[in-house]
């Protein structure tokens, strides 16, 4: 019989069926298996780090959102937004649940055709499109988002330059009681550059105008602000309306829906604050049903949220490299995978979590990636129980930015792997070796 390991004794002050002023003590979570097949197994075949994507998760977040929205009003078309997660795999699956294609450049444009999304199902928003992009659009008739008047001016002269008619929506920042006002993007409400934008457009003979759309910010925790922006929206409809006799086809309430992440900073976890998708279906179709916009000719509702779709759907398993204690006396621990891999761990409080039972024990802990860097911090602070070298860990809610944001640096990026929903697992995206660097690099001294 193995000798087993030492721990050093705990004094905990016993707090059965009263409760202190933290509350109960609370049974250190464990995630052992992902969709059936266990941690372990994964890094076995794998390796570690390794990013594994939940097809049963996408589509089950997919059903809950969809149904929060179609049961409140009666034209809803979602656009799956690719900067958020563009692995084709994952796209596909949006795709075969209905959703359009949501890009911001000419790469994610093109990745959607080769997708096989029929270019009227595109939806081509971002603030850079140049003339080849806006081409590439036209031809293919997709929707595309006016972010600025040079944008307009130079969509105006290549649709004379092809003697082709450009479907078109504008861009709309506006004051939805969030703060900081994102006004980086489109034409502003409120001092009518947005209502000039449109004006503009109904006097260019070859752009359709078909569309309004706004995106309020990200990871925006009141639904009552999307309540604010569907309003303004819908009174620039009508306003078009009654100016120039034109029924506008959509209103875009973009994206921004918080996932069930923590935001660093925050007092109550994102699992308990965020709304859900009720709550943010109730305060747009409140809005839109109510405005002044006819029932027969109520617009088309286009939501292009990412975040709250995929986040969940993600993991990152890893492993224990090191043990230490800073000068300061504080545990800290190493893991294989670093921020170059996690970019929200910059702003997020990431969950990790053991793979199998650990300790009892657990004390506040930094855990650091295995960059040569300072701020490779995956955790500031979380308390964690004593786990050892070649643990496995498991990090969740990583689908959304991390597999589109991450870099190449000092470690090639892991494998990404999907469980599908009859709980194969699938490598969608390879691990890097020298020979991908290889075939894009060249040398003239050797």
């Amino acid at each position: 019989m193995s000798k087993l390991a030492y721990e050093k004794p705990v004094i905990s002050k016993i707090t059965a069926g009263v409760p202190n002023k933290f509350g109960l003590p609370v049974k250190q979570k464990i995630i052992s298996e992902i969709d059936g097949i266990p941690v372990s197994e994964l890094i076995k075949d794998y390796g570690s780090p390794v990013f594994v994507i939940s097809e049963k998760t996408v589509r089950g977040t997919f059903a809950e959102a969809r149904q929060a929205f179609e049961t409140r009003y009666p034209k809803v078309q979602f656009a799956w937004s690719y900067k958020t997660n563009y692995l084709d795999a994952v796209c596909s699956i949006f795709h075969s649940e209905g959703s359009w294609a949501e890009v911001v450049s000419g790469f994610e444009f093109e990745k959607a055709l080769l997708l096989g999304v029929n270019g009227s199902n595109i939806i081509f928003n971002g603030p850079e499109k140049s003339e080849e992009d806006l081409t590439l659009a036209i031809n293919h008739d997709a929707c595309i988002h006016i972010d600025h008047f040079d944008e307009l001016y130079l969509l105006i002269e290549t649709t004379r330059k092809l003697d082709k008619k450009a479907r078109v929506a504008i861009r709309v920042n506006l004051d939805a009681g969030i703060y900081p006002i994102w006004d980086r993007f489109g034409f502003n409400y409120e001092n009518g550059e947005a209502w000039n934008a449109i004006n503009r457009i109904m006097l260019a003979e070859n752009l359709d105008l078909i569309g309004l759309h706004t995106h309020i910010g990200t990871y925006i925790m009141a639904s009552s602000a999307y309540a604010v922006a569907a309003t303004k929206l819908s009174n620039l409809f009508m306003a078009t309306y009654r100016k120039f006799d034109h029924w506008i086809k959509y209103i875009d309430l973009g994206g921004g829906f918080a996932s069930k992440n923590t935001l660093k900073g925050a007092y109550m976890p994102g699992a308990e604050t965020c709304p859900s998708f009720d709550e943010y279906a109730e305060a747009i179709s409140n809005a839109i049903i109510s405005s002044e916009i006819p029932h027969e000719n109520l617009p088309v509702l286009f939501l292009e949220t990412g975040r709250a779709l995929i986040d969940d759907a993600g993991y990152l398993l890893t492993t224990v490299l090191a043990n230490k204690r800073s000068n300061s006396g504080r545990r800290t621990m190493v893991i294989d995978a670093g921020v170059n891999l996690l970019f929200t761990s910059f702003w997020y409080n990431l969950g990790i979590y053991p793979a199998k039972e650990a300790s009892d024990y657990s004390e506040e802990t930094t855990i650091y990636g295995p960059l040569c860097m300072n701020i490779d911090v995956i955790r500031e602070a979380i308390n964690f129980p004593h786990v050892q070298t070649g643990d496995r860990l498991v990090i969740e809610r990583v689908g959304a930015y991390n597999m589109t944001q991450w870099m190449q640096f000092i470690t090639y990026r892991p494998n990404v792997v999907l469980i599908d929903s009859e709980g194969k697992t699938h490598v969608i995206r390879k691990k890097e070796d020298i020979e991908t660097f290889k075939s894009f690099e060249s040398n003239p001294k050797k």
